[in-house]
């Protein structure tokens, strides 16, 4: 991949032209400089899809996998300006409101028991069987949702993530029971992510809330995927990080960044639309155009790299969760998640390996992110989780940002 951003800037400089539907075409940023530029500048660059050319000149049929990426809904990922700083407030302070150890141990608790359901097989695919089931079942905690809707939320939300023919209605069943949960918390409210939003000074509306719960979980729920499972395959296919890993010399948030920086979780996100007609990056863009932000290419872009082109340990600079007033709000506790789940598992099953060869391992990909298929691995000599909730222990006291 880093060969193709490579070929594009040569040809095309920062900012590409690409097509990303038949007939249908958009810019994909990939300089970091002009990445950033497009994150920061509202006012030449909007949020809201429904500026978009080829959407309002209907070239963008309503079944077209596009939409549901782009389709407009009342959610600070849609919005600027005034609109956006208030629903990003409600939705930044309630997912800052989560208490870090609780999240830790909602996380380990989840962990062990998916761990525990094929710990005694010795082998195990950790894409289907864990990173892929883990957020989805923390996430149905963080929102309060009771043992009967929680299981029918990671149903639905499953099937809209990895469409199948049995997804008809999967997004109606989500918004059915993400509706039936702001009632019941608008009569019974809680220590919850779904109560915290609706209680905000700032007076969300219930549809407010809900398009804000389903960007938050539909847009946090596969690059959390992706992070752990990408996290889980540089460890057991680097041996030099794995083995400064054991020593003490890097850690796993090491091993995190590692993966921000070279597969980012989402490789690209749409989009921005132009306001008005413009000189950027060396192309001419035009008022209505859809501009592609380019997260893997702009943190291979050599202006902001090492000489030998590796990123540096400990750098977070690099943006994967975007920039500018709409850098992810939830990075957070998608990292706490995150280094959880691999921790977890490296304690629990301490002599973890690749169950194939590295370059046998199935990859999905899209114009929007490369995805693991699977992770096949096995191990001989599973801990105990009472042995295991005592090597992570240390966690607890981590830093929780």
């Amino acid at each position: 991949m880093l060969t193709l951003y490579e070929r594009m800037r040569r040809d095309h400089g920062p900012v590409v032209p690409v097509a990303i539907a038949p007939g249908i075409e958009a810019w994909l940023v990939l300089g970091h400089r002009e990445l950033l530029h497009l994150t920061r500048d509202e006012q030449y660059f909007s949020h809201d899809p429904r500026r978009w050319t080829p959407l309002r000149d209907g070239r963008v049929p309503p079944d077209s996998p596009l939409i549901p990426l782009v389709g407009w809904r009342p959610a600070l990922l849609f919005a600027d300006g005034q609109q956006h700083r208030r629903m990003r407030s409600a939705v930044a302070e309630a997912l800052g409101r989560l208490d870090g150890h609780e999240l830790i141990r909602m996380v380990r608790s989840a962990a062990e028991r998916l761990i525990a359901g094929f710990a005694d097989r010795y082998e195990a695919d950790l894409v289907p069987q864990y990173a892929r089931l883990l957020p989805l079942q923390v996430v149905t905690q963080i929102l309060g949702l009771d043992e009967e809707r929680g299981p029918r939320l990671v149903e639905a939300i499953a099937a809209i993530v990895n469409p199948t023919a049995a997804a008809t209605g999967a997004n109606r069943r989500m918004g059915g029971i993400l509706l039936e949960l702001i009632e019941q918390k608008k009569r019974q409210p809680g220590a919850d992510l779904t109560s915290w939003l609706l209680e905000h000074p700032v007076g969300l509306s219930d549809q407010e809330v809900l398009h804000n719960l389903v960007v938050i979980i539909v847009a946090g729920n596969q690059t959390t995927v992706n992070w752990i499972a990408d996290t889980v395959r540089i460890l057991l296919t680097d041996p030099g990080f794995r083995s400064s890993l054991a020593r003490g010399h890097l850690t796993v948030d090491d091993a995190l960044d590692l993966v921000l920086w070279r597969h980012p979780p989402t490789a690209n996100f749409p989009g921005r639309y132009a306001t008005r007609d413009l000189r950027f990056g060396g192309q001419h863009i035009r008022a209505g155009d859809m501009l592609i932000l380019g997260l893997a290419g702009a943190n291979a872009d050599p202006e902001v790299l090492p000489e030998d082109g590796r990123p540096v340990i400990g750098n977070r600079s690099h943006l994967a969760f975007g920039a500018g007033p709409h850098t992810c709000p939830a990075r957070d506790p998608a990292r706490l998640i995150t280094r959880t789940a691999v921790d977890t598992l490296r304690h629990r099953l301490p002599d973890l390996e690749l169950a194939v060869p590295e370059d046998q391992l199935a990859w999905i990909t899209s114009p929007w992110s490369k995805n693991l298929a699977g992770l096949p691995v096995r191990f001989t000599a599973p801990q105990l989780a009472a042995d295991a909730a005592a090597a992570t222990h240390s966690a607890d006291s981590g830093d929780l940002r």
